[in-house]
């Protein structure tokens, strides 16, 4: 899913420190995020209008009846938007309204992770059988190699699509998912190279709550969402729930028996078990969360400042490009870090330049496409707001990224399911 494929208005306010301190790696905290002053008012109405093709475009692509995007570029100014509607012929889309985080929660797992590194709580160079029983055998794996992706196991979500597919609502025992997870086939050895795994995160989450004795749901809390500030990031419990009170409702399109795409009456998948996603992919979430914790995890905001999490790389596929890169549970794509993927009615993307504060987040509601989808349009949002013109007093930074908006526009049209009509 992950390989590169070739063909080729909420005004976020702030200090130049927004937030106020961080304290150290305890709970509670409250975080710093370090870029520079966010530009009050909107964008210019050129580049909203370039944006706002470009997510109208993806939607079509995917099959989406409605998006969600935030783009803040703090010399300029910033777009938060709700876009179409909430199915067929539905109500309209706000921009407030919850949705899941995707595998932006591997981040957010690794967090904790790192967290409980800093304070010695353990080593990242522990074994993971240190941490999560029921492991023999795989006692050459460490918590590091967990969250940068290079532990070589496979994943656990694609055997069960399918009964996903069928019962939304079931709740999923984590021991049932990591032993689909340790059953698939290993894709590398340790330490050899980074492979996308949804089990390497299900594990980062049992480890933490072993180490700690408290559940990930309230470690995410304490740890994530209270010191930056996320009043609508949570890892929900396992029953079946609507990522919020008011949601963005998320469909799934599926091929027929003949592979025509259903997508004028996909299944609703709004209300699902976070259980399935658990540590891999189960938080909900909202956009101004969203691109504020993109901002905090591309600044390294919730960790010592010597920390090395993103300092050692590796390609994210075979066939990546230099400067697509995987590690500490997110992508380096050019200058911005972040993450990108897919839920059962979903696919998210969020992005961040940790120099130019310039933040990047979008959520499509029908998670039937390719989920590079999420990282393809951030990125072009990214290259459409780079260019933004200065608001009195600033300056354009220079933008550090290595593509255009118009080759991730040609790479969404490689995967289109419910192309536009002619």
């Amino acid at each position: 899913m992950r390989g590169w494929r070739r063909s080729v208005a909420v005004v976020v306010a702030g200090a130049s420190i927004i937030a106020v301190t961080l304290t150290g790696c305890t709970p509670e905290a409250t975080a710093s995020i370090d870029v520079p002053e966010q530009a009050q008012g909107a964008l210019p109405d050129d580049t909203v209008s370039q944006l706002r093709d470009a997510v109208t475009s993806a939607m079509a692509i995917t099959g989406s009846t409605g998006a969600i995007v935030g783009v803040w570029a703090p010399w300029s100014g910033s777009w938060v938007s709700g876009l179409g509607t909430q199915g067929p012929g539905g109500a309209e889309v706000t921009a407030d309204m919850g949705f899941r985080a995707a595998d932006v929660t591997r981040a957010m797992t690794c967090d904790i992770v790192y967290e409980l590194a800093a304070d010695g709580t353990f080593s990242l160079d522990d074994p993971v059988t240190d941490w999560v029983s029921g492991l023999p055998g795989f006692e050459d794996i460490t918590l590091g190699q967990l969250c940068n992706g290079t532990s070589g196991l496979g994943g656990y979500q694609s055997y069960l699509s399918n009964q996903v597919l069928t019962n939304p609502d079931r709740v999923w025992n984590v021991r049932e998912l990591m032993a689909y997870g340790i059953a698939s086939p290993r894709q590398n050895a340790p330490g050899a190279a980074y492979a996308n795994a949804d089990t390497n995160y299900l594990l980062a989450g049992m480890a933490v709550e072993r180490a700690t004795g408290e559940t990930l749901s309230d470690l995410i809390a304490e740890r994530v969402a209270r010191p930056l500030g996320l009043d609508a990031t949570s890892l929900p419990g396992p029953a079946a729930a609507a990522p919020s009170a008011d949601p963005l409702n998320g469909y799934w399109s599926r091929p027929n028996a003949d592979g025509a795409w259903n997508c004028t009456d996909p299944g609703d998948y709004t209300v699902t078990s976070s259980s399935f996603g658990a540590g891999d992919s189960g938080v909900v979430t909202d956009i101004t969360d969203l691109g504020r914790y993109a901002q905090a995890l591309a600044t390294g905001a919730l960790l010592p400042q010597d920390n090395t999490r993103f300092a050692s790389p590796l390609p994210a596929s075979g066939d990546a490009p230099t400067w697509y890169t995987a590690t500490g549970a997110a992508y380096q794509a050019g200058s911005l870090i972040g993450q990108f993927g897919s839920v059962p009615g979903y696919i998210v993307g969020a992005f961040a330049d940790p120099s130019t504060g310039m933040s990047v987040a979008v959520v499509l509601n029908n998670s039937g496409a390719n989920e590079n989808a999420g990282a393809w349009l951030a990125w072009e949002l990214a290259a459409i707001a780079s260019k933004a013109p200065a608001a009195d007093g600033r300056s354009v930074p220079e933008a550090g990224l290595p593509w255009t908006a118009e080759q991730m526009r040609n790479n969404l049209s490689t995967i289109a399911i419910c192309p536009p009509a002619q």
